[in-house]
């Protein structure tokens, strides 16, 4: 034998896309676990050649799946950042747009039976401990894909899938300020340290001589944008309490620029070294909530909406994502829970092949 193969679900998942494992079908060692998701992927490739990643942040992805111990969910979402280029493993953050394809995913592995036409599939994120509420089409008891909805960054509609976020505020740093300041300076640019869904570091674009319009392709191009970014997001890691972040996703890095499109205020997301292409669903949480949030880098951007629930239309590189974010504002603002609308799409299922060298299975 010189290679292994593994069963999984290919998905597309909201601007994301990746493989979808069991669980139970992966070496349980985090060492070894990480050694066969590089290889799944291809990293260490500018385009991933020798595996099945797109040569992007957002199609080098990775969902693990298994039944949950938890007393709320049925499944346990195990989530892997693989890098493109630098055969890296990050699994301290979650991602809301594969998670898009986690009930369609659960319910193609058998993981859970569906129930009607609609299936509500409660999903308990591991690396985050935050729980979503899914409800996917399953008309006739099974998966229904087509549809009518859209979203910015996806061509076509596909059937909807309303995702439900609780549970979410300090996810990664146990605070919702990990600084304990709505504004924190470093390298003279102004940010607010905010975790919700997602640790971010937030800036106003043009306190970097920004308009907050550029384009994915005008940003990824500006590196002096990007040196100076980067040395104000290890600096703010730091302030929040998680340590060296030179080699670690997070936090994540986001711009903030008054709507010019009828949104509620403009936004770009860094992954964080290149732009994101649309949004993270974690990171339309956290953007959404600084936006409501009075004293945060946002103010003087919007008109800030103050009754509960609140429709934020985040406007971003490829359109608009809208975030229902439930909250309370009382002397502080108050997360109950947030609803985003996303869409998924079976593309491929089977096996994935490994070198046997790097895992020789079971």
């Amino acid at each position: 034998m010189t290679q292994t193969g593994i069963p999984y679900v290919f998905m597309r998942g909201g601007t994301s896309r990746g493989p979808y494992f069991n669980r139970a079908d992966l070496p349980q060692d985090r060492e070894t676990l990480s050694e066969v998701l590089l290889a799944v992927v291809g990293s260490g490739h500018v385009i991933n050649i020798d595996g099945i990643g797109g040569g992007v942040a957002v199609t080098t992805k990775v969902a693990m799946l298994s039944p949950s111990d938890d007393d709320w969910a049925d499944v346990d979402y195990f989530f892997a950042q693989v890098s493109v280029e630098d055969r890296l493993v990050d699994y301290k953050p979650t991602c809301g747009n594969i998670l898009s394809g986690v009930g369609p995913a659960a319910v193609e592995m058998g993981l859970v039976a569906p129930t009607g036409d609609e299936t509500e599939v409660r999903i308990r994120a591991v690396n985050t401990d935050a729980r979503v509420l899914a409800r996917v089409q399953t008309p006739g008891g099974a998966m229904r894909y087509g549809g009518d909805a859209a979203i910015a960054g996806v061509p076509g509609t596909a059937a909807p899938i309303a995702l439900n976020f609780m549970g979410v505020v300090g996810s990664s740093t146990g605070a919702f300020l990990p600084t304990g300041n709505l504004r924190d300076s470093f390298d003279g640019i102004e940010v607010t340290c905010m975790d919700v869904a997602m640790p971010m570091v937030i800036a106003r674009a043009a306190d970097f001589g920004l308009t907050g319009y550029e384009s994915v392709q005008e940003l990824d191009d500006n590196r002096d944008f990007f040196a100076r970014m980067e040395a104000v997001r290890l600096q703010a890691g730091a302030a929040m309490g998680m340590g060296d972040v030179a080699q670690s996703v997070t936090p994540k890095f986001g711009l903030l620029a008054p709507a010019r499109d009828g949104g509620t205020i403009c936004t770009r997301y860094f992954m964080p070294w290149t732009t994101h292409p649309s949004m993270a669903v974690t990171g339309s949480q956290c953007l959404a909530s600084c936006a409501l949030t009075p004293g945060t880098v946002a103010d003087g951007l919007l008109d800030r909406p103050v009754q509960s629930p609140a429709n934020v239309v985040l406007e971003h590189a490829s359109g608009t994502i809208e975030v229902l974010v439930d909250f309370e504002l009382n002397n502080q603002f108050k997360l109950n829970s947030a609803g985003l609308l996303r869409t998924a799409r079976k593309l491929a299922d089977g096996h994935v092949y490994v070198p046997a060298t790097v895992w020789g299975g079971h």
